[in-house]
C-alpha cells in the first residue's frame, strides 16, 4: 500500500490497486464534494492524537475509515470542527471549506487527529485536519461516477429484458453448445474455452437472445455429490461466458444443476458417461419477441 505524499508524482491509481475495500457494515456516500464553512477550533476534552496516513476504505455517517502502510486500520470520527483541505495537483495552491462528502473511497489522505485528553484511546479518534491532492480527488470522483454510471446502464438494461419478457416461460431453442468434464471434475479444457466464446458470439448476432447454461454429470457417485458437482460445472461455465467471452450477467437466465438426469447417452458404457458429463449451453429467445 502507498501513504500519502507530497512528492506531486505521487501515483494514485497504484495506492487504490493496493488496497482491498471490505464489504460490510461501511459504505461510500454519494453526495458529490461541495464547498462549505469550515469551523475551526478544539474540543476542551481533547488533545493531539497521532498523525495517520493512509487510504480511505470505507465511509459512514460521520465515521471514516483509514487504512495505513503497515495494513492496520482506524476509525476516525469527522465533526464541524474537522477541516478538510486540498492541495498540491497541477495548479498548487490548497482548497479549503471542502466538506466530508470530498472525502471519498480510495482516496490517500493524511489525517490529523484529536484524542481524549485522560488518554481514553477506547472513546475514539476525531479528525482535526484532513488533507490530501486535488487530483487524487478528481480520480477518486472520476471512479465513482464511471462506476455509478456503469451500475444505470445495467440497471436499466435488466428492466427493459424484464419488460419484453414479462411472464412469459416459454422460449425457442435457437441451439445448443455441450462441453464436456472428465470424471468429477469442473476443469474447461482450451478447447472447451474457445468453443464457448464462439457460442457467446453467436448469440450476440442474435437479436433478443439469451443464454441458460444447465449442469449435468454421469451416473458415477450419490445424488448430493451429483448435484453438486453439476452446480459447480455450470457455474464454471457461466464465469468463463462473462469473464473471458464478455457476455451481459443480465442476458443470463438462472443456471441449473441437474446431476445425472436427461443423459445423453446410456450410462452403462464409458463412451455414455463421457457424453453425459457435460454443461449444455442454450441459446435462447422468448417466443414472445422471436421473429424467425
Amino acid at each position: 500500500m502507498r501513504t500519502i505524499s507530497k512528492n506531486p508524482g505521487f501515483n494514485f491509481p497504484l495506492a487504490i490497486m493496493a488496497i482491498s475495500v471490505p464489504c460490510g457494515v461501511f459504505a461510500q456516500e454519494q453526495a458529490p464534494p461541495g464547498p462549505g464553512v469550515v469551523v475551526r477550533g478544539v474540543p476542551a476534552a481533547m488533545t493531539a492524537g497521532p498523525e495517520i496516513k493512509g487510504v480511505i476504505i470505507a465511509r459512514n455517517g460521520d465515521k471514516m475509515k483509514v487504512k495505513s502502510a503497515d495494513g492496520a486500520s482506524q476509525i476516525i470520527t469527522i465533526n464541524e470542527a474537522t477541516r478538510i483541505k486540498a492541495g498540491g495537483g497541477l495548479f498548487g495552491g490548497n482548497r479549503d471549506k471542502l466538506t466530508a462528502d470530498a472525502l471519498l473511497n480510495g482516496m490517500p489522505v493524511t489525517v490529523k487527529t484529536l484524542q481524549p485528553a485522560d488518554g481514553n484511546a477506547g472513546e475514539g479518534l476525531v479528525a482535526s485536519q484532513i488533507t490530501f491532492r486535488n487530483n487524487d480527488l478528481k480520480t477518486a470522483t472520476m471512479i465513482r461516477n464511471a462506476t455509478d454510471q456503469r451500475f444505470d446502464e445495467q440497471t436499466a438494461a435488466t428492466e427493459a429484458l424484464r419488460g419484453r419478457l414479462g411472464d412469459i416461460d416459454k422460449y425457442n431453442i435457437k441451439s445448443t453448445t455441450n462441453v464436456h468434464f472428465d470424471t468429477g471434475k469442473a476443469i474447461l479444457s482450451a478447447g472447451d474455452k474457445a468453443e464457448l466464446c464462439a457460442t457467446a458470439n453467436t448469440a450476440d448476432k442474435t437479436e433478443n437472445a439469451l443464454i441458460l447454461v444447465v449442469g449435468y454429470t454421469d451416473s458415477t457417485g450419490g445424488d448430493e455429490i451429483n448435484q453438486q458437482l453439476s452446480e459447480k460445472r455450470a457455474n464454471r461455465v457461466i464465469n468463463y461466458l462473462q469473464q473471458a467471452c464478455g457476455w451481459k450477467p443480465y442476458r443470463m437466465l438462472t443456471p441449473t444443476g441437474m446431476a445425472k438426469a436427461d443423459p445423453l447417452a446410456s450410462n452403462d458404457t464409458p463412451e455414455g458417461k463421457a457424453q453425459n458429463r457435460r454443461v449444455a449451453v442454450n441459446i435462447l429467445v422468448s417466443k414472445a419477441v422471436d421473429t424467425n
